[in-house]
């Protein structure tokens, strides 16, 4: 077995000043988190779009789109790799199985920042202390404010009504388990950079667009001339 001090960090000639240099912007993680159905993928593919309009280099990083490859279920994997493989590696919706979800997660969006790119992030992640050992493997790898931390708060009533891939209805019918809002927690972030009130009447224009205010009094991205 390998021993943890024989695994040494390489220094490399080109560091994140010089990729952010490159690029002209700061490397940052702005992590989406709310309730399943509350508009985090939405205003993120918006925010997205926004900021390639302003020119800025990007990489959206959505729940359902990982959970095909970096993050996917044994059922996914079974597909291509063994049964033991898949029971090893893959992940269930489970409270490990989602701290492993958002460990992984938090890592890659960690090398992408430092790569000076502007990661964006949809996640439930309802646990806070997952969330809070990400800002600290960001901010670690990086700085104090690489990461923001985007709060979509819109109203079970409203998410479970929007219910898009029908997740609540089989939530309450017992068919999912572990399910964030019903029979598992959300613990609600309680000074997030950015709150975000879903369900208001805001369009997700809008709230895209306050976030991107929220990023250039950051410094995250300098003003438009």
């Amino acid at each position: 077995m390998t021993n943890p001090s024989d695994i040494v960090w390489h220094e490399q000639t080109v560091d994140r000043t010089a990729r952010e240099a490159n690029l002209g912007q700061r490397g940052a993680v702005i992590w989406f988190t709310g309730l399943s159905g509350c508009g985090k993928s939405t205003v993120a593919n918006e925010l997205d779009h926004q900021l390639n309009q302003f020119g800025r280099a990007t990489v959206l990083l959505d729940g359902d789109n990982i959970r095909h490859g970096l993050c996917a279920p044994p059922g996914v994997l079974r597909e291509e790799y063994s049964e033991e493989f898949a029971n090893r590696f893959g992940l269930g919706f489970g409270a490990v199985d989602r701290e492993e979800n958002i460990r992984r997660i938090g890592s890659v969006a960690a090398l992408m920042a430092s790569a000076g790119l502007i990661t964006l992030t949809a996640f439930v992640s309802p646990y806070r202390k997952d969330r809070d050992r990400v800002r600290k493997i960001i901010e670690t790898s990086g700085a104090p404010g690489d990461f923001l931390e985007v709060f979509v708060d819109t109203p079970l009533a409203v998410c479970e009504a929007r219910d898009p891939k029908g997740l609540y209805k089989k939530a309450r019918a017992g068919e999912i388990k572990n399910f964030t809002g019903i029979s598992d927690p959300y613990e609600a972030p309680p000074n997030p950079e950015v709150h975000l009130k879903g369900g208001d009447g805001a369009t997700p224009t809008e709230q895209a667009a306050g976030v991107l205010a929220a990023l250039v009094e950051r410094g995250i991205i300098q003003p438009r001339a």
